[in-house]
């Protein structure tokens, strides 16, 4: 399979993914949005809580990361420039996500 295809299906599948997900944040932010500190950090000590916002998390990444990487390939000319640019997302789309997640579990 052609590395193109591959980014191809990996973008469709992360969106696919991401709809439930997204839903579900949605519904979550706006039951919590009015509540105080305490409280939204119990919300996110649960264990469904966790599991779910760490998945959100992590595709959302991967997600955006993909997406980013496309529009790289488009519009930077030079290999040199395109490699680093796509380095250094990918090293921040696995660094932000994993602090992110030990942050969440931390909070317990």
């Amino acid at each position: 399979m052609h590395t193109s295809t591959k980014k191809w299906l990996f973008l469709k599948y992360s969106s696919l993914t991401l709809i439930p997900l997204m839903i579900w944040f949605i519904i979550n932010l706006v039951s919590i949005f009015d509540l105080d500190y305490i409280e939204v950090v119990i919300f996110f000590t649960k264990q469904p809580s966790k599991i779910l916002f760490s998945f959100f998390i992590v595709f959302s990444y991967f997600f955006s990361a993909l997406t980013i990487s496309e529009i790289f390939e488009d519009y930077i000319q030079d290999e040199k420039i395109k490699n680093v640019a796509n380095k250094i997302l990918n090293f921040f789309a696995i660094i932000v996500p994993i602090i992110t997640i030990i942050g969440i579990f931390n909070l317990s």
